[in-house]
């Protein structure tokens, strides 16, 4: 399907056979304007981290098919409402950034978008920062031209504010919802978009934004929400053992990357396959439908396809390469995530610190003790045990926790 030509599918069928659409008002009227015309349409990125993470992936994919489909996609950059952190899923007020981090964060986050959609051709995609016209608003003005059409009872029932309420929600925080809507309005009048796509998490958000336009303008506006990636357990998947799963090669490196899709669950390969790939949906039913030890099949696709996809084909086969090594006995090692010492002789708890398996020595010395650290595949069970010459018997040793961490350490 990546190369397949959509450009005169219904972008709303395609998003159906993947299931990428989870809520959608309007719907019947989005179906039928969808099959006449192409729009724009608009997916908000927050800096306030200098990548993007798994969490952005599946909108940014759902983006790439509006692209595929003839529609023209406005990336936009909340270089303004950065300034106030978006609240949605939060316990905890977040911190706000200089106005140096946040530009900083805009432009590697433009360099990891374009892996998804073109800045060439007809419907080229476009880049807007929404600080360009939030940072001059006038507050009175604002608040009197369009604080009119929000009800703060219905603002506070919204989804994205319920679990900051337990702990206070600021006024600050309040007004992200009015400065997300009014993005929407601004992209409606300046550059006739009708479409804002986003996670499942942004519903409230991206719902009063349709709202704010409709009272305005009587007029079609729409909102697309795509499901979140959830694990079988029903929680976000992301995590990793270092934290978020990033889409920078900085943060994860293309091998941890590749071993995260490559160790998901059973259950998970039909989700990851349909949201996260360009595979048919022929091959996702049929490679999800294996069983046993052929599901790994799925996975090793999976895995393959995605990394590919953010970091390229090079990097996706040196990451396979490196986990047929370690797990089939075939490949290189040389791709591995690697830890260089300055000393051999270290004790195993640095060893696991200096990798990031864990972060203290407390926790280190807990994974010693319950046996999930080895090294050179001898399961190690004294805190005490210090690395010698003998465990680099071919210049490095493999540090491992579990069946499926792995590091490389070399002198």
């Amino acid at each position: 399907m990546e190369n397949e030509d959509l450009r005169n599918a219904s972008i709303y069928d395609v998003l159906k056979e993947r299931d990428l659409i989870k809520q959608i008002p309007f719907e019947e009227e989005f179906k039928e304007m969808v099959k006449k015309e192409k729009t724009k349409v608009y997916l908000g990125i927050d800096p306030t981290a200098d990548s993007i993470h798994i969490g952005h992936f599946i909108p940014l994919m759902m983006m790439s098919y509006f692209q595929k489909c003839g529609h023209t996609p406005i990336i936009l950059i909340g270089g303004g409402t950065a300034f106030i952190g978006d609240p949605s899923g939060k316990t905890d007020m977040r911190k706000m950034l200089s106005k140096e981090d946040i530009s900083k964060n805009v432009d590697n986050i433009i360099k990891q978008v374009s892996k998804f959609v073109s800045f060439e051709g007809d419907n080229a995609a476009i880049i807007v920062n929404n600080g360009d016209w939030i940072l001059d608003l006038n507050y009175m003005d604002f608040i009197r031209t369009y604080g009119i059409h929000f009800n703060v009872n219905r603002m506070l029932d919204a989804e994205c504010f319920k679990q900051r309420m337990e702990k206070g929600l600021t006024f600050f925080e309040l007004n992200y919802m009015l400065m997300q809507s009014y993005d929407f309005l601004h992209l409606f009048e300046e550059k006739g978009c009708k479409v804002q796509i986003g996670g499942d998490d942004q519903w409230s958000n991206m719902l009063a934004g349709v709202d704010l336009i409709r009272k305005i303008h009587k007029n079609g506006s729409f909102c697309v929400t795509c499901p979140l990636l959830l694990n079988s357990e029903g929680k976000k998947m992301g995590k990793t053992v270092s934290g978020a799963l990033w889409l920078d090669a900085k943060r994860t490196s293309p091998y941890d990357f590749y071993q995260y899709w490559r160790n998901i669950g059973d259950t998970e390969v039909y989700d990851v396959l349909r949201m996260l790939t360009y595979l048919p949906m022929d091959e996702v039913r049929r490679l999800s439908s294996l069983k046993d030890e052929k599901i790994n099949e799925a996975k090793q696709i999976a895995a393959f396809e995605i990394t590919k996809l953010i970091h390229g084909e090079e990097e996706a086969l040196k990451a396979r390469e490196a986990a047929n090594a370690l797990f089939n006995g075939n490949g290189s090692l040389e791709n591995m995530p690697t830890v260089k010492l300055e000393n051999m002789n270290i004790s195993i708890l640095d060893a696991i610190i200096l990798t990031g398996i864990a972060p203290s020595k407390g926790q280190a010395r807990t994974l010693v003790i319950q046996g999930g650290i080895s090294l050179n595949n001898k399961k190690i069970d004294d805190t005490n045990y210090m690395l010698a010459s003998s465990d680099f018997s071919d210049g490095y040793a493999i540090l491992k926790k579990g069946k499926k961490v792995f590091f490389k350490l070399a002198i």
